[in-house]
C-alpha cells in the first residue's frame, strides 16, 4: 500500500478508529493500523473503498470476519462497514459505552469488545479533560 492510499484513509477517518471512535491521541501507545474491511483473503482489495482506520483492538478482535451473531437475538449478522454505513445509523454514546442500537451495531459492538472496561476507563478517562468521542 502505498503513501498517498495511507494518508488519505487517515485523513479521511480524522486519525479515529472508524469502529470504535478512538483517536490515536487518545491511545498513543498502540500505532493504529489500516483495515481490510473485507480482508485480502475474502477477496477484498486494497482500493480506498475497502479501507478503514482501525485501532489495534478492534483490527485484532474484527481479524477477517464479516460477520458475527447478534448477542441479543444469536443471528448471523454483517459487521459494520465505515465505508456503506453510518456511524450513528448503528451506534449510540450512553455515557462512556457505545451501544449498538441495530442489529449490525449489537454485532460489531459485541465481537469487537467495544465496551470492554480497559475500552470504557480510556473514553471516560478523555471526557473528564474535555475530549469526547
Amino acid at each position: 500500500m502505498d503513501a498517498a492510499t495511507r494518508q488519505s484513509v487517515w485523513q479521511r477517518a480524522g486519525g479515529r478508529c472508524e469502529y470504535c471512535r478512538i483517536s490515536q491521541e487518545q491511545e498513543p501507545g498502540q500505532a493504529f493500523h489500516i483495515e481490510h474491511i473485507t480482508a485480502l483473503q475474502h477477496r477484498g482489495g486494497d482500493d480506498l473503498e475497502n479501507l478503514a482506520l482501525a485501532c489495534c483492538r478492534c483490527n485484532a478482535y474484527k481479524g477477517p470476519n464479516l460477520t458475527s451473531r447478534d448477542p441479543d437475538t444469536d443471528r448471523v449478522e454483517l459487521l459494520f462497514n465505515p465505508r456503506a454505513q453510518a456511524w450513528a445509523e448503528h451506534f449510540r454514546m450512553d455515557g462512556h459505552l457505545i451501544l449498538g442500537i441495530t442489529p449490525v451495531g449489537r454485532t460489531t459492538a459485541w465481537l469487537l469488545q467495544m465496551n470492554a472496561p480497559g475500552r470504557v476507563a480510556i473514553r471516560a478517562f478523555w471526557a473528564q479533560i474535555g475530549e469526547e468521542l
